[in-house]
């Protein structure tokens, strides 16, 4: 059999195997996609079914729509510097409902379990999903549990899948020329610290996993208006899986605008700056389970960045860039010296089982 007809690692990861995957592979043997506004064609962070159509005040037909994701959770090891899978798998959902404007109303929970996995550690992870979905106020409403033989899985794989519902969907196709770009928060800090952890690198005691819901700071941000009445948000998306890198050439390549980022305003941690130096890694293709890219109208810009700072996931945020007419479906980074280059989709597996 051809190695090119075989899944790999890197046909998860985030990067053009997995893009190409999904595209040649799924997408092609699937009939009906859609439900909705945004459907599985759409590759957004989810997709949603229209409930109703109603009238509006100005006499246009209205669709109502509930947002809908799902996520598996498959990490190693389940149990990393200052969070767990249980926290990633809660937070995880929540977030891509978040970044499409979506308040989480539920959550559902199914988990495969192998055999030999200890009941105290389980017990944990749980208690970390409850306490990560309390803090956005959503509860857990209905899951299954399975458990395989001990040499038929290594670890615990967590599935989450969350419905929520927004007053206007935002969808990372909209980007527009113009629009800032924020960033809210550190790059890079889940990935390394799980490598770090994984490998037993004696890196830095501040290498911790950022794994947080945002829905709490987000939603602070989504009543802002622009003069003609449309929201300020143009585009949303969490840089987990492909890092920074892939989300932003994800989202220049749907709104068909060119984004440039400037290198000297992106917010990263001396730490993981230093560790991934060392390691020869590009922080921009780092995994992040805290962090979100919010674009805004201009004239906004400011306004968003302050509301954001303000929440303690976003006190590090930053607006890191723009985006053109240039370049169209392009990432260009100017880097501290000047120069311009290309910030491509990552190729391959960088850190496998990180989300």
């Amino acid at each position: 059999m051809s190695k090119d007809r075989v899944i790999r690692m890197e046909h998860g990861a985030g990067g053009e195997a997995m893009q190409a995957l999904i595209r040649d592979i799924i997408l092609n043997n699937i009939t009906s996609k859609s439900a909705g506004l945004v459907g599985l064609d759409d590759l957004d962070d989810g997709a949603t079914i229209n409930i109703a159509t109603t009238i509006d005040d100005n006499n246009r037909n209205r669709s109502d729509e509930i947002v809908v994701t799902t996520d598996s959770h498959v990490i190693k090891p389940p149990f990393f510097p200052d969070s767990n899978i249980g926290r990633l798998a809660v937070s995880g959902t929540v977030n891509d409902l978040a970044v499409m404007g979506a308040a989480p109303l539920a959550l559902t929970c199914a988990m495969v379990v192998p055999e030999g996995f200890e009941l105290d550690p389980f017990e944990k992870i749980i208690r970390s999903m409850n306490a990560a979905a309390e803090e956005v106020g959503v509860p857990i409403i209905t899951g299954d549990t399975k458990t395989v033989e001990k040499n038929g899985l290594d670890s615990i794989i967590i599935n989450t899948t969350g419905i929520g519902i927004a007053d206007e969907v935002i969808r990372d196709c909209g980007l527009c020329p113009g629009d800032r770009i924020i960033l809210t928060g550190t790059i890079g800090d889940h990935g390394i610290s799980l490598l770090a952890h994984r490998e037993g690198f004696d890196l830095s005691s501040d290498l911790v996993s950022d794994v947080a819901p945002l829905w709490n700071m987000i939603r602070s941000v989504l009543p802002i208006r622009t003069f003609e009445g449309k929201t300020a948000i143009s585009a949303m998306k969490d840089p987990t899986r492909g890092g920074l890198a892939g989300a932003l050439n994800e989202m220049a390549q749907k709104s068909g605008t060119g984004i440039i980022i400037e290198q000297k305003d992106l917010p990263i941690k001396g730490s993981v700056s230093s560790a991934c130096e060392m390691l020869g890694i590009d922080p921009l293709e780092v995994a992040n389970e805290g962090k979100a890219i919010i674009c805004v109208k201009a004239e906004h810009a400011e306004e968003v960045l302050s509301i954001i700072r303000e929440h303690e996931y976003g006190k590090d945020a930053a607006i890191i860039g723009e985006a053109t007419d240039d370049n169209p479906g392009k990432v260009l980074m100017r880097t501290t010296i000047g120069s311009l280059r290309y910030v491509d989709t990552p190729t391959g597996d960088l850190i496998p089982r990180i989300c």
